[in-house]
């Protein structure tokens, strides 16, 4: 496996090592003993799997008391798939950072605790896998503005297709402090 570092520290892209013959392809996705070796300590304990048509974006999604670290990868299709730094006192609040995953690629991004995540369907379907490190808690689920103009994300569209959830999330500086995660002290 093979880590690439994002704009933003901590989030990273990952590329596994594929081994393919006549038959097709085998890949390792997860080993904690190798993610470990890449600075990847998470104790996963959820997956989830999501499937959306082209032009659907979901999110940009996070949990405060129960912060989930993300792995996700896509096994049909292609997504963009963006993380954006939404911890207090971050030197990089406010910083977004975005990777493509794609089946044909077999990628992945590993997104830490205390980011906001999110992801648009490139092509039709897409099928998203992601690994969490903390179980989905509904009365912890917050959520940021997919198009807040002052974090100037590049979608790359102007009118995804959005849940009625998504589509109501405020800005980012209209988010209260006490919405936000903080950034570890040193």
């Amino acid at each position: 496996m093979q880590r690439i570092e994002t704009t933003l520290p901590g989030v990273c892209e990952l590329r596994p090592k594929i081994l393919g013959d006549a038959r097709g392809f085998f890949m390792e996705t997860y080993h904690a003993g190798n993610f470990a070796e890449l600075g990847i300590r998470e104790n996963f304990v959820q997956d989830n799997h999501s499937r959306s048509a082209k032009g659907i974006l979901r999110g940009l999604h996070y949990q405060l008391h129960h912060p989930q670290a993300k792995l996700c990868r896509v096994i049909e299709g292609e997504a963009l798939d963006i993380a954006v730094d939404i911890r207090l006192g971050s030197p990089h609040f406010g910083k977004w950072t975005s990777v493509v995953l794609s089946a044909e690629k077999h990628n992945q991004i590993y997104i830490p605790g205390g980011f906001a995540h999110g992801f648009l369907a490139l092509t039709d379907p897409v099928q998203l896998l992601y690994k969490c490190n903390a179980f989905y808690n509904l009365e912890d689920e917050h959520g940021i503005s997919w198009n807040d103009s002052a974090l100037n994300i590049s979608w790359g569209i102007e009118n995804p297709l959005l849940s009625a959830k998504d589509a109501k999330y405020s800005k980012l500086s209209e988010v209260p402090l006490e919405f936000l995660p903080r950034y570890p002290a040193k």
